[in-house]
């Protein structure tokens, strides 16, 4: 085949996400080359490898895409790809860390379109609790919900300092401003639950972090999205399908988001970046921001 759509995976872990390659090939590119264990020092050479192979023309047939586990890392690897480009020699780079950030993107886009419709608000000044917030899914969120002005807490069963630990680090790398909360006990979670509007469960799978009796304790709440789609359910009372779908046990009005109706959100955000990708005529660097307004975008239709 003659100039094949090609997208290299530098990926620092062992294993590249089957997910992530089926995406590619899904997305239509022809050849989709997967690289472990790669280590930020080695990104620039791997990169000038790629541009420099296939002429002013071909490289706009290929794309780099970052894997990984590590919200920050996959970030610095997106930034390190973008300082080793040689004009014309420049490729389109997209970073999705076990797909944290188009996971991240599309939970708060579809919570800031509930929050609308509900409230008439979007989340400038709302209470985010983000349970499991010391992941890559939750981190990211944490940031996307800030930059949206929200007052934003992650949280962490570890407790509190680990919490705050990993926001200052985020803060100051994002120049957001994320608070550490602890979650490990029930005590903890009464001591915020109260004043929450929005929680997102991006704990691990298969972790409930909240139970309905907690819920009902949750007088301020108007969404609640749950990521988690192995039983049991993150949050309960939420069905993974749920878009918007009242929550049994509030107290007030407030609604549910499921893991499989965020999932359907997330990968047509996945599935554009890519198009993206292959459709640009310069090239693209696609990071969280630009994965959170492609995903508001498709929130909205």
């Amino acid at each position: 085949m003659k100039d094949p759509y090609l997208l290299h995976i530098f990926n620092p872990t062992k294993n590249v996400s089957p997910f992530d390659v089926n995406m590619a090939y899904e997305a239509d590119f022809n050849g989709v080359i997967p690289y472990s264990n790669v280590t930020l020092e080695e990104v620039y050479a791997l990169t000038q490898d790629t541009i420099f192979s296939r002429g002013s023309t071909g490289v706009k047939r290929t794309g780099i895409f970052i894997g990984g586990r590590e919200f920050g890392l996959a970030i610095d690897m997106l930034n390190q790809a973008r300082t080793a480009m040689v004009p014309p020699f420049e490729v389109s780079v997209f970073a999705d860390p076990s797909g944290a950030i188009t996971t991240a993107a599309a939970v708060i886009a579809a919570v800031e379109i509930w929050m609308l419709k509900l409230s008439g608000e979007d989340l400038a000044g709302k209470k985010v609790h983000i349970f499991g917030g010391t992941g890559p899914v939750g981190i990211c969120a944490g940031i996307l919900a800030s930059l949206c002005k929200a007052e934003v807490s992650i949280t962490s069963h570890r407790g509190a300092d680990v919490a705050q630990r990993i926001a200052d680090e985020y803060n100051g790398r994002y120049k957001v401003d994320m608070r550490g909360v602890g979650s490990g006990t029930a005590e903890d979670i009464l001591a915020f639950l109260g004043e929450s509007n929005v929680v997102i469960g991006a704990a691990k799978a298969g972790i409930r972090v909240m139970s309905k009796e907690q819920i009902e304790q949750a007088e301020s709440l108007i969404v609640a999205a749950d990521i988690n789609a192995v039983p049991p359910a993150g949050i309960e009372g939420i069905d993974v399908n749920d878009m918007g779908v009242e929550l049994p046990h509030a107290p007030g009005n407030a609604v549910g988001i499921g893991a499989l109706a965020i999932g359907n959100l997330k990968y047509r955000v996945h599935y554009r970046l890519f198009q993206m990708m292959k459709e640009a005529e310069k090239p693209v660097y696609l990071d969280h921001i630009r994965a959170f307004a492609v995903a508001r975008e498709l929130a909205k239709g």
